[in-house]
């Protein structure tokens, strides 16, 4: 008997180009048998991409809980402490490999690599004669491309992953596949394999909206050597005195395409996170979203992801999860326009709309973060009170704006569970520039880093009589001068602060930390002065007096246990986890 799956040729989710809103054609269909599956790879591929958004909260591919959650950005919100299986996440001290969402993130993005690998099966037997050889070529391309981001994904949460590809799926070795089988580096160098195929292949822009093209391919590339260039992951073995110069010239190299290429810098900061401008020049690559009434469905290819984000009491199946951190907020504020770096976090602050005082914030602040009485995303009939937080004794009054759009645009999905219909953006224009920005550090080009990342607080300063005119009284933000690009770890910092305000709530804060070699000392410090957290007299965070970051343990995630014991012996699980 012929197998059967279930093929969604469906290209509900895929990523966007500049000014493009197009999907790719598809015919819809149910199930079919394998070999007339095979025999048909342009659908095959669409069934890959449609991939790219087929997320839940308990497995979200934007990875939301892993970076930020546990980060200094945040916290997990909801009910408390019980609600959903992320608590461990943000306190590092009860984290084990029996957390379902851990398995549960782990099998549907192999399924998503399984996608990828039958579609380079069926270009491999079909295409040629299907699609001709220059478009199967493409193709093939394209799909490598989605198995590497797959599998980027896989690494940094999990690190010791089975590399499993379309030879391995062709011999059905699957089950004898380990885990251990590759080194880090090693693994490393597959996805950047694969990554490199689509570089070299794609062309910068594509005929058909929403296929991956060159500059993505770009962008991932030199995530991957920026990642690889500090070190292994583990803190004894990463920071600046593990520094690969070779890597880090590379990201310079790719990255250098990417400035070159169409895309730019969106205007004003706020716009970035509105719907209407998702596909605007500062999009690379991300995940497309839509509503109901844009793609004539029943309820529209939400972003699932963020389900659980909506703010209490504004949406009507607002979960109240992802809340900024005390600390966040206090890294916003400025002295004299600039950071205060060293001493941001002694005394908790925020803002009070239409009460400005001597302290001053980065304007990005208005953007990210929404607190009691400022308008909610902008709109002054929602704005945001106290009762807007659903459990405040736990995490506080603030909200997070950037994966909403505004209250008057709806939800695309709202009963029982909410969707929104907003990109999940994988590569930003500005992300990429900030990369840039820290290779050219560590390769000596101080001055050069300084221009970046001037352009980038330019923005911000830019960005306040569009939106946010209400807070423009509260806002000071200088362009750092000459004197902070005079040595490597002035300039760091530099770097390191602006990222972590230009990508707040983005998912990329604690891959940032590990990544530079310095979770434990900056989460653990973290974890002493937000339990000192007060808003109004109201307490909140105290959970994190239990909390602790352990180094040469915590920089990955376990292995989950259902798949280190499925096949006894065939994995092997991460330092420091049973």
């Amino acid at each position: 008997m012929k197998k059967i799956y279930i093929a969604i040729l469906a290209l509900a989710g895929s990523l966007t180009l500049t000014s493009c809103n197009d999907f790719l054609d598809y015919k819809p269909t149910a199930v079919v048998d394998e070999d007339k599956a095979f025999s048909d790879p342009e659908s095959m591929v669409n069934s890959a991409y449609a991939m790219l958004g087929d997320c839940w909260y308990q497995f979200p591919f934007n990875l939301w809980p892993y970076g930020d959650v546990t980060s200094d950005d945040c916290l997990k919100g909801g009910s408390g402490v019980n609600d959903t299986d992320y608590h461990p996440f943000e306190v590092w001290t009860n984290l084990t490999s029996t957390i379902g969402p851990l398995d549960e993130l782990w099998y549907r993005l192999y399924a998503a690599v399984s996608r990828c690998n039958r579609a380079l099966v069926s270009l491999e037997k079909n295409g040629n004669d299907k699609l001709g050889e220059a478009t199967t070529r493409e193709r093939i391309a394209e799909v490598k491309f989605l198995r590497a981001h797959f599998y980027y994904k896989l690494i940094t949460v999990f690190r010791k992953i089975p590399w499993i590809d379309e030879e391995v799926f062709k011999t059905n070795a699957q089950e004898q596949t380990h885990n251990d089988a590759f080194t880090y580096e090693q693994l490393f160098d597959k996805i950047i394999a694969d990554f490199k195929v689509a570089y070299d292949v794609l062309p910068e822009i594509q005929k058909e909206g929403g296929r991956i093209n060159k500059i993505a391919a770009a962008s991932y590339l030199a995530k991957c050597y920026l990642q690889l260039a500090w070190g292994d992951g583990y803190e004894k073995t990463t920071g600046i005195s593990h520094i690969k110069a070779d890597y880090m010239q590379k990201v310079v190299d790719y990255t250098d395409v990417v400035s070159k290429s169409r895309y730019g810098y969106l205007e004003d900061y706020g716009d970035i996170f509105l719907p209407e401008y998702k596909n605007s020049k500062e999009s690379i690559f991300s995940i497309q979203c839509s509503d109901y009434k844009d793609d004539n469905t029943t309820f529209g290819r939400g972003n699932w992801s963020n389900t659980l984000n909506g703010c209490w009491g504004i949406w009507s199946c607002g979960w109240d999860f992802h809340k900024p951190s005390q600390n966040l907020v206090d890294a916003f504020k400025t002295r004299n326009g600039l950071p205060e770096f060293d001493d941001f976090d002694k005394t908790p602050a925020h803002p009070v709309n239409g009460q400005p005082n001597t302290q001053k914030w980065d304007p990005r602040l208005f953007h990210t973060v929404g607190m009691p009485t400022f308008p909610y995303k902008y709109e002054k009939e929602y704005t945001l009170t106290k009762d807007n937080s659903r459990n405040p004794s736990a995490y506080g009054y603030y909200t997070s704006l950037k994966e909403v759009p505004q209250r008057s645009k709806g939800e695309t999905y709202n009963n029982p569970w909410q969707a929104f219909a907003m990109n999940e953006y994988m590569f930003r224009y500005t992300d990429v520039m900030l990369m840039r920005a820290e290779a050219l550090i560590e390769t000596g080009r101080l001055a050069d880093a300084k221009t970046i990342i001037n352009a980038i607080r330019q923005r911000a300063a830019n960005s306040v009589n569009k939106h946010i005119a209400y807070a423009a009284d509260q806002c000071e933000i200088a362009l750092y001068p000459d004197s902070y690009f005079q040595d490597k770890d002035t300039a760091r910092k530099c770097l390191r602060w602006e990222r972590r305000l230009e990508l707040a709530m983005e998912h990329e804060r604690f891959f940032d930390l590990r990544r530079w070699g310095i979770a434990s000392e900056t989460l653990n410090r973290y974890f002493k002065t937000e339990v000192n957290s007060e808003y109004d007299g109201t307490k909140f965070a105290q959970y994190y007096k239990d909390a602790r970051f352990t180094p040469d343990k915590n920089e990955f995630f376990p292995v989950p246990y259902n798949q280190l014991y499925y096949i006894p012996g065939l994995y092997t699980q991460n330092n420091g986890y049973q």
